[in-house]
């Protein structure tokens, strides 16, 4: 029986080989791609439990490529990169990054955290019910899994749709970053809760008119977030 499917992606071959054998001989079915349009390639055909990707490939940008993976499936993504500022770990959590690791790195704290993450199976709960949820100009769809504000069809990833649609079934009601995790992402989180952060902070982008003065999701300082539905 094998531990889970890892599709590498890094341009740099010997660190793929040197990857690819480690874990294969931990039981994980691996394979490697050295570009984005092979990566993409792969992808499509070997659906991975997870991806381990490099930020700087020759035909795409990784934050890109993890977004479209996410948008094809809720596949766990762990970036691997030798860029090691806030910025850019923001960056890829925003893209709907799972995990960040900085090169050079340790094969065994490698191992253990994707370990951590493929016991969550899977990060992200379906929601439970299949209403449609409409607020004035928002319509969310679970079964076609479509956000539309004002008629315009808005493109959230797996996990946001997800987290939109759970703090839209509970209007007012007010949830902490921990319950949050516990709820979406179905486990529990022991490490920082930003990642609750970037995840409504990108939300906010894309369905809020002002995501500067948000009318919808509100911060509730001290505590976590509240969908409004009906802002004065």
């Amino acid at each position: 029986m094998i531990s889970g499917k890892i599709l590498v992606v890094d341009d740099d071959w010997a660190i793929c080989n040197l990857i690819s054998r480690f874990f294969s001989l931990r039981d994980y079915e691996v394979k490697q791609a050295h570009d984005g349009k092979t990566a993409l390639e792969i992808f499509d055909v070997f659906i991975p439990d997870l991806v381990i990707l490099d930020v700087n490939l020759p035909d795409y940008l990784g934050y890109n490529l993890c977004e479209e993976m996410q948008r094809r499936t809720n596949v766990y993504i762990l970036m691997l990169t030798s860029r090691s500022n806030l910025a850019d770990k923001h960056q890829g959590f925003l893209k709907g990054a799972d995990d960040y690791l900085t090169k050079p790195f340790d094969l065994k704290e490698l191992e253990y955290r994707i370990k951590a993450i493929l016991k969550r199976r899977r990060p992200i709960k379906e929601p439970s019910t299949t209403e449609v949820l409409v607020f004035d100009s928002v319509t969310i769809d679970p079964i076609r899994r479509e956000v539309k504000v004002a008629e315009q069809v808005i493109n959230l990833t797996h996990l946001e749709f997800n987290l939109l649609y759970f703090l839209a079934r509970f209007p007012e009601r007010v949830w902490s970053r921990t319950e949050l995790i516990e709820q979406v992402w179905d486990y529990s989180y022991v490490g920082v809760k930003r990642v609750v952060d970037v995840h409504v902070g990108q939300i906010r982008r894309k369905i809020e008119i002002e995501a500067k003065g948000p009318c919808l999701i509100h911060t509730v300082r001290g505590v976590g977030y509240k969908f409004t539905p009906d802002p004065d």
